[in-house]
C-alpha cells in the first residue's frame, strides 16, 4: 500500500505508541478508572525505552502517522548441547487503529514481527490473541499447539 511502511519505532514515537496502547484498552474495556492518560503515556514510553533490548517495537506508519504497533518480546532459552544461544519470542500488543482495520495492514504488521523474529534467529514465536485476530495469525502460520500450556496467575488482592 503506497505511503505505508512497517519499521522499528523511533524513540520520539514511543509516546504515540503509548497513546495507541491506551486507546486499545479504552476501546476494549472503557477508559481505565483512576489512571491519568498523560501519566500512562509518559510511564509507558519510559518503560519501552528501558526494555528496548527485550521488547522490540514495530510501528505501522501511513503518510507519516503511526497508526499501528506491535511488540516482539524476546526470551533467552536454556542452552542445548547443539547450541548455547537459543531464544524464543512472543508477539504482544498488536494494534491497528479501527479506521485502518480490515485492509490487510494488521497482517503486514504480523508479518513484520515474524520477519524480525527470523532475523534474530528465534526458534519459535507465540501469541496470545484476541478471538477477533485468531484468523489473521493463522494466515501467518500460527497454529494451536497441544503442547503449549498456560496458567493465568491473578495478582494478589489489594
Amino acid at each position: 500500500m503506497p505511503g505505508t511502511e512497517i519499521r522499528p519505532a523511533r524513540p520520539e514515537e514511543l509516546e504515540t505508541v503509548a497513546g495507541l496502547r491506551w486507546r486499545w484498552v479504552a476501546e476494549r474495556d472503557g477508559p481505565p478508572p483512576g489512571v491519568e492518560r498523560d501519566r500512562f503515556v509518559r510511564e509507558f514510553a519510559a518503560w519501552a525505552r528501558q526494555h528496548a533490548a527485550t521488547h522490540r517495537c514495530l510501528v505501522l506508519v501511513r503518510d507519516g502517522a503511526v497508526i499501528g504497533m506491535g511488540f516482539l518480546a524476546l526470551t533467552p532459552r536454556v542452552p542445548a548441547p547443539y547450541t548455547f544461544t537459543r531464544a524464543s519470542g512472543d508477539v504482544q500488543c498488536v494494534y491497528v487503529v479501527p479506521e485502518a482495520r480490515d485492509t490487510g495492514l494488521g497482517g503486514r504488521l504480523i508479518q513484520g514481527l515474524l520477519d524480525l523474529a527470523a532475523e534474530l534467529g528465534l526458534e519459535r514465536v507465540t501469541v496470545h490473541s484476541s478471538s477477533r485476530a485468531v484468523a489473521a495469525y493463522q494466515r501467518h502460520g500460527f497454529a494451536v499447539s497441544p503442547c503449549l500450556l498456560q496458567t493465568v496467575l491473578l495478582p494478589p488482592a489489594r
